[in-house]
């Protein structure tokens, strides 16, 4: 039997079917987008968001070259901006999401203002 270029398999491969676990990632990775857009849709909860987060993760890297201490405040200060970003927007932070849940608890996953209108 002759060797099988895989270029050739490739090429009568249907599209649909190439690269499946790269495509799933692409759809869950624009379903978390989408939910992420829904929860920040307050245009200053958006730029706090857009501050703190970069801040947050700053904040973890930085102990392994300044003091732990400056890490340490990069990753307060950054975590408050959002969690002070949501109580503007009226909602939960998403970390406490599953937690309130687990409690029993009432969440607030979309502010009301922005919620979808029932029909």
């Amino acid at each position: 039997m002759p060797p099988t270029n895989i270029l050739n398999r490739m090429d009568q491969t249907p599209a649909r079917e190439r690269f499946p676990i790269a495509r799933r990632s692409l759809r869950l990775a624009g379903a978390v987008r989408l939910n992420w857009l829904q929860r920040h849709q307050h245009g200053f909860n958006f730029a706090l968001h857009m501050l703190g987060i970069p801040l947050a993760i700053v904040g973890l890297v930085l102990p392994f070259f300044v003091e732990w201490y400056w890490g340490a405040a990069a990753f307060v200060l950054g975590y408050l901006l959002q969690w002070s970003g949501h109580l503007i927007e009226g909602n939960d932070v998403g970390e406490m999401i599953p937690i309130k849940k687990a409690m029993g608890m009432k969440t607030v996953a979309i502010a009301p203002r922005y919620a979808p209108k029932p029909e």
